[in-house]
């Protein structure tokens, strides 16, 4: 019996890849074993795409510029990215998941929910979830960590608990209390806005989230506050679904301080271009439409959206777009207090290469 439904227990595990790009990159160049090595352009507009668990000690993060990382860590090898090569990979573990059950939902080229619920065949997840990992080291050359439990939050929290090459189980007896002590940051949905929002009412943990009433929640972070109040408990009711359909890719920000001029505004685009183009350039994806959302400080709502034949080919485009809608939003009296970019009209992204591609990935 667990809180998450007391009449049925589930079997999900997250599988994720362990430094994916770089561990590619390390597997097809021996040269490359054991050394600190990023996935990236090393040029001064570079973006660093993934780091190999050699380079994160000195504090090489992904989406990081290349020149800061190469001062973290002064022997950092940069490696240009072949995403076709990733996908391919990708497509080789995806048919490992597909052995054992359909229900798989791909979060990114490396990293997916399973739901083994009605396909254990009389074994455990596990189990099930130690033989996965087994073959995609031996078919890949690759190790994988995985999380099993009882829903998608707990699975998740537990890959990361092993990682790289491990795995960590969170039984249903044990979910409500394996929250307690994690701070919050760890909690897949809150991102770096929401949890500083949340430290200035006192909430570091998950102890600190379970102590708020499903009112208080609800009032200071509206409808993700019933999403909050269950995972403190160690809820989850989201199911896992294959392969859904991705109608549009964004991300958003709200600001510590209302921003009132278009300089402030065009700073504030960069991460979150960024952000939406390394979820969807993995996955092979773009779009032809390119929104720009602003909230006011009374929270009324625009968006302004342009619209082309093909779809945005680079980071580069796809911030150059949204940057273009500014003026359309900014200056206003009243001041911006969230922004956000989104990609929509989804489309495959063509294989390049591109001059303003390279720059970021090559």
């Amino acid at each position: 019996m667990t809180p998450d439904a007391p009449d049925r227990i589930r079997r999900i595990v997250h599988v994720d890849m362990d430094a994916f790009f770089a561990s590619v990159e390390q597997r097809d160049n021996p040269d490359l074993r054991g050394k600190p090595v990023a996935v990236g352009g090393s040029s001064l507009r570079g973006v660093v795409a993934a780091a190999s668990y050699e380079a994160r000690p000195f504090g090489v993060r992904s989406a990081m510029p290349s020149v800061r990382a190469k001062r973290l860590c002064p022997d950092l090898i940069f490696v240009k990215g072949r995403f076709e090569v990733y996908r391919a990979v990708s497509a080789q573990i995806r048919d490992i998941f597909a052995r054992f059950t359909p229900l798989i939902e791909p979060l990114s080229l490396d990293e997916a929910y399973l739901d083994l619920t009605d396909h254990l065949e009389g074994r455990t997840a596990t189990s099930i979830a130690k033989e996965i990992r087994a073959l995609i080291r031996a078919e890949t050359g690759l190790t994988a960590s995985a999380g099993v439990s009882y829903n998608k939050f707990l699975a998740k929290l537990a890959s990361d608990q092993r990682k790289p090459d491990g795995m960590f189980v969170i039984p249903p007896e044990a979910g409500p209390d394996f929250v307690l002590t994690l701070p919050i940051g760890r909690f897949h949905g809150i991102g770096p806005a929401t949890g500083a929002k949340m430290e200035r009412h006192g909430i570091r943990t998950g102890a600190d989230l379970r102590r708020q009433s499903l009112e208080f929640l609800t009032a200071r972070f509206g409808k993700s506050g019933q999403y909050y109040w269950n995972i403190s408990r160690g809820i989850d009711h989201r199911e896992v679904r294959p392969d859904r359909e991705r109608k549009s890719i964004g991300a958003e920000t709200t600001f510590m301080t209302d921003i009132h001029d278009l300089n402030a505004a065009a700073e504030a685009l960069a991460p979150l271009a960024e952000k939406v183009w390394r979820h969807s350039s993995p996955r092979g994806i773009s779009g032809r439409t390119v929104t720009l959302k602003a909230k006011y400080t009374d929270f009324q709502t625009v968006t302004r959206a342009h619209s082309q034949p093909g779809p945005v080919m680079s980071q580069t485009e796809l911030l150059a777009q949204a940057t273009l809608l500014l003026p359309q939003v900014l200056p206003d009296p009243r001041g911006v207090r969230l922004l956000g970019i989104t990609l929509s009209g989804l489309c495959p992204l063509p294989q390049g290469p591109w001059p303003e591609q390279l720059s970021l990935f090559g």
